[in-house]
């Protein structure tokens, strides 16, 4: 069977990577790819919202299953366009329809959605331009620290944690008058400030069943100790050790389960990933957002340690069969640090040649590339923020990073940046629990 993945970063090499190890697949096709894609499948030069030629190009080359990586073609109604036209109905779009992709398309939308459905979450309220005066009111009374939010997608950069007014007043004044992040910021979402310790979960589903993948921690900010701006992400630990059965029960039953039938009772078909931003706040899960696909830095971290096929957990969603599905993953602990550009997440120079790709990895070790092109001429330069994601893989999280470390230590280019410090936390973590 032939597959097309829809995207460009880590995550789609990633998805690549993994369903590439499959027997049932025959070829993998990635739009439009990258220079890690193009050494595992076939680079095909549409963009990710172009459905038309996406549409021509899966009936010429007789794709069967359409795995959409990148958020953007979802909440551009991509699996809408193939549903809705018969002669691509038969193939299986891993990816929710517009209204599901609702959930990461709006903030407002998913507040509103957790609110009805009793889904637990932070207070918030939700302000626009007309509502400047009002929200800048708001903020001066509102406890700090506070959490910003542009309603729309802004490629994870369009949170802001303000400690006090000013930093807030800045931040909703960029949105909201300054257009900082376009059309995204025209609604803003202020929120309180959750006290506790992150985590992201993720389920495939059909709207009904669910299974339930590997747990990852991803770092957002760009400096050591969470300090700076917010990135797409920084770097990724799985498992999480607080999310036990206990707390992962919680998560069932509180989360999961009623985002599911809240889904059913409004209608809203959805067949692909959810990616769950919780916070574990006195070992009780909150929601902090909803993504409609796997998410970027975390599917880097996860996807090594489940050992299932791949296609064969696609073909149980098409089958609707995915309560029956047993997921194997491994034992092990992998790690995730991005390597990124010089400047990144703000201004940034592309076109840095790549060293150290060609020279064999440490043992246990991967590489993902995200933010890379090939030249002409063969070499391998940047072409974005985040350009490669490093994995390791080892008995406790300890060894896993050691393993990531040792291979971000041998990819240079000029400006290259990335943290030393992930997984920070959970070594506090798990050094208060002995």
């Amino acid at each position: 069977m032939n597959v097309l993945i829809i995207g460009a970063g880590g995550r789609e090499h990633a998805l690549a990577w993994k369903i590439s190890q499959s027997p049932y697949c025959e070829r993998i096709f990635v739009a439009p790819g990258n220079a890690g894609t193009a050494q595992i499948a076939t680079n095909v030069d549409i963009s990710i919202t172009d459905f038309e030629e996406l549409a021509k190009f899966a009936t010429d080359f007789n794709i069967m299953m359409l795995v959409v990586g990148q958020e953007a073609a979802l909440v551009e109604g991509i699996a809408d366009y193939f549903a809705e036209r018969e002669y691509l109905q038969h193939i299986l779009v891993v990816g929710p329809r517009k209204a599901g992709a609702q959930l990461e398309g709006s903030k407002d939308f998913s507040k509103q959605f957790m609110l009805k459905y009793g889904i637990p979450t932070a207070r918030y309220q939700t302000f626009t331009a007309d509502d400047y005066d009002q929200a800048l009111t708001y903020l001066q009374n509102h406890p700090y620290p506070v959490v910003l939010k542009a309603d729309g997608l802004a490629a994870g950069k369009g949170v802001v944690i303000a400690q006090n007014v000013a930093e807030a007043t800045e931040a909703i004044t960029g949105m909201l008058k300054n257009n900082k992040f376009g059309s995204a910021g025209s609604k803003v979402v202020v929120e309180e400030f959750l006290q506790g310790i992150e985590l992201s979960a993720f389920i495939l589903t059909d709207g009904k069943e669910y299974v339930l993948l590997p747990e990852a921690k991803d770092y957002k900010r760009i400096g050591e100790g969470d300090a700076g701006l917010n990135t797409g992400g920084m770097g990724a630990v799985s498992p999480v050790p607080f999310a036990d059965e206990a707390f992962m029960n919680k998560v069932r039953s509180r989360v999961i389960e009623p985002t599911l039938q809240g889904l059913q009772q409004e209608g809203i078909p959805y067949t692909g990933f959810l990616f769950i931003g919780l916070m574990n706040t006195n070992g009780d899960p909150y929601v902090i957002e909803y993504n409609v696909r796997l998410g970027d830095p975390e599917t880097e971290a996860i996807l090594p340690r489940i050992n299932s096929d791949l296609f064969e957990l696609f073909k149980a969603l098409h089958d609707h069969e995915l309560g029956q599905f047993k997921l194997e993953v491994d034992a092990r602990s992998a790690t995730t640090i991005f390597l990124v550009s010089g400047g990144y997440p703000e201004d940034y120079e592309k076109g840095k040649e790549i060293q150290g790709l060609q020279t064999a990895l440490p043992e246990n070790a991967l590489c993902f590339h995200a933010g890379t092109k090939q030249t002409s001429s063969g070499k391998i330069v940047t072409d974005g923020g985040r350009v490669i994601a490093v994995t390791g893989l080892g008995h406790d999280m300890e060894e896993a990073l050691e393993k990531a470390n040792a291979a971000a230590a041998q990819i240079q280019w000029e400006g290259r940046n990335f943290r030393c410090d992930i997984g920070f936390d959970l070594k506090r973590y798990l050094a208060e629990q002995l």
